[in-house]
């Protein structure tokens, strides 16, 4: 067995690390630290941050126009709930503008997709996982036609116990793929570490953090909400703005030392 090289950095062995990153317990109003670091990170690469929130708005504007063409009001609103699920997996490159920018190297929307794609392993199993959630979240959607009002012009009972289904089931699975992905996306691009511990260790975090967590989500529906009601155009300003100031919630709470770092692929 050869002896390892006294200059390469020491590699943790998988047995001793960790089940779970540990987190840190912040105050309720650090989300607002988190939107503050994230715009500074929007301002000093505004270029590649506003051509991935121009990316999310022709795709938003994509799945409206399948919805329209469908004729279905329901299936617009399941589509867009669906984006919002994998939302998490596109602001990936978002997060690495923002680690190269703290580490004192200059992004591009080249760099974002070049070091992306070495995390496309661990995205893959994220992703079949966000595709289940996804797919069941439709096949709810679309069972909500059996309290969708028959009637031409529903009073507001029927109209209310629809809304009110709706809105429980989507609140329902925006909780749980809210908590797998508030840390994990993160700390995947940041450290060579698997799915599953970082899932477990966004949702460790989350349940420790309830009050910051539950500003924090209300700031990002409220976002979605704002993206929506003025066309999509504002996500490509909001997209950005909340996909630095995530990573910046990562490095607030998880201190993921233990496993060693991703290092840049040869780009300055």
């Amino acid at each position: 067995m050869s002896e390892q090289d006294p200059a390469s950095p020491e590699i943790p062995e998988e047995a001793s690390l960790p089940f779970v990153a540990p987190c840190r317990i912040v105050p309720a109003s650090a989300p607002l630290r988190w939107l503050a670091a994230g715009w500074k990170d929007l301002r000093a690469a505004w270029r590649q941050s506003l051509s991935w929130g121009l990316v999310v708005f022709v795709l938003s504007l994509i799945i409206s126009l399948i919805a329209y063409s469908l004729g279905s009001l329901v299936m617009l609103l399941t589509l867009l709930s669906g984006f919002v699920l994998i939302g998490p997996l596109l602001a990936i490159a978002l997060y690495i503008i923002s680690r190269r920018l703290e580490s004192g190297r200059a992004p591009s929307f080249r760099r974002s997709i070049a070091e992306g794609k070495r995390q496309l392993g661990n995205c893959a199993v994220y992703a079949l996982v966000l595709m289940v959630v996804f797919l069941i979240w439709a096949r709810s959607g679309s069972m909500l036609h059996v309290f969708f009002p028959v009637e031409a012009e529903p009073d507001l009972g029927q109209l209310t116990t629809f809304l009110g289904i709706g809105s429980a089931v989507g609140a329902m699975f925006a909780t749980i793929t809210f908590a797998a992905s508030a840390f994990s996306l993160p700390m995947i691009t940041d450290r060579q570490t698997d799915t599953v511990t970082a899932v477990v260790t966004s949702v460790n975090a989350v349940l420790r953090n309830k009050p910051a967590m539950l500003v924090w989500m209300t700031i990002l529906v409220l976002s979605v909400l704002i993206g929506f009601a003025t066309a999509f155009v504002g996500l490509i300003v909001l997209f950005p703005l909340l996909g630095h100031a995530t990573w910046h919630s990562y490095r607030d709470v998880i201190d993921a030392s233990a496993w060693p770092p991703n290092e840049p692929m040869g780009l300055p």
